[in-house]
């Protein structure tokens, strides 16, 4: 039975191109609530994809001649007496006028009780929200940002990119001007740069095994380490104590010591290592001030992002 139309229309291709026209239509409850749902189950057609397999039993009820007279690309009997009906020849052009057109002809068709006007205005609705997004991220996050649509449903992937299209994160301003930065106050510069370096080590000991890349120290190591935080929700589901108090001189060394490996940077350190700098270009940076706020929740991770800072500091160092 599944062999016949398997070959003309993999499930793969198929469920590729129409998971989320079926999230849209709140398959399989489609606006029931879940015990009407389960008690009613399929007992009439509540919506018509671009592929569909009415089982024999909905086919009787709706009525066999009808259910195979319906206008559509392919209908056809399948031997234990159900129907496949597929709307449109190709999947990936499923959310097209024309298709639409067609979908909303086999539904009418099949749910006569159901105004041709009223079904397109929603299928025209959910192609508008499935429509294509060019991804125009802002140009210091896009590494960072472009990771993101993959977390929220299919459905919802291109509304995602337009909200992130439109997202600019506010500039850094955890710097100052090379003529007002603090001196170093210690008594032991490389006692406090062994600190900043074991601080980063530390950093690596968390996250070596779900972002390999933070043995590397790069800047794109920045980019995963934002993103595993932020998959992960890490500021708003560890304790608050435990964050200031480790994460955050990890993180903040860490970026500092990218900051001094790839952009020729030179730690100032501080007696307070929350007022350590690092000095590139005619700019002294606070990586440690910027952790702090990286980490006030997951927002902050994207507002103020280890990713920005580092590409803001890289463009200042070539002036």
């Amino acid at each position: 039975m599944v062999r016949t139309w398997a070959i003309h229309y993999p499930v793969t291709h198929a469920t590729a191109h129409s998971v989320a026209d079926r999230e849209l239509a709140d398959f399989p409850n489609f606006g029931r609530d879940d015990e009407t749902t389960y008690q009613d189950g399929f007992d009439k057609i509540y919506e018509v994809c671009w592929l569909n397999v009415f089982g024999a039993k909905l086919v009787d009820t709706v009525g066999r001649e009808r259910m195979r007279s319906t206008p559509a690309h392919r209908v056809e009997e399948l031997p234990d007496g159900s129907i496949l009906l597929v709307t449109w020849p190709t999947a990936a052009d499923f959310a097209t006028e024309a298709a639409r057109v067609a979908q909303a002809h086999a539904w009418v068709h099949l749910r006569p009780d159901l105004d041709f006007d009223t079904v397109m205005a929603i299928l025209r609705e959910r192609s508008a929200i499935l429509a294509p997004v060019e991804p125009r991220f802002a140009p210091d996050v896009a590494a960072l940002l472009s990771r993101l649509p993959e977390y929220v449903s299919l459905a919802q992937h291109q509304r995602r990119i337009a909200e992130l299209n439109a997202y600019v994160p506010p500039e850094p301003d955890e710097w100052l001007p090379l003529d007002a930065a603090l001196p170093s106050d210690v008594a032991d510069p490389k006692a406090a740069l062994d600190q900043y370096a074991y601080f980063a080590e530390r950093l690596v000991a968390l996250l070596h095994t779900p972002v390999p890349s933070v043995f590397k120290g790069s800047p794109e190591s920045l980019t995963d380490i934002d993103f595993h935080f932020w998959k992960e929700t890490f500021p708003d589901t560890f304790e608050r104590h435990n964050i200031d108090a480790t994460a955050v001189p990890a993180i903040g060394a860490y970026l500092g010591e990218v900051l001094v490996r790839h952009l020729g940077g030179q730690w100032l350190p501080r007696k307070n290592w929350m007022e350590a700098q690092v000095r590139v270009g005619d700019r002294v940076w606070l990586p440690f001030a910027r952790a702090h706020r990286y980490m006030r929740s997951t927002q902050a991770l994207l507002d103020h992002s280890l990713t920005q800072l580092y590409r803001v500091a890289e463009r200042h160092a070539r002036y």
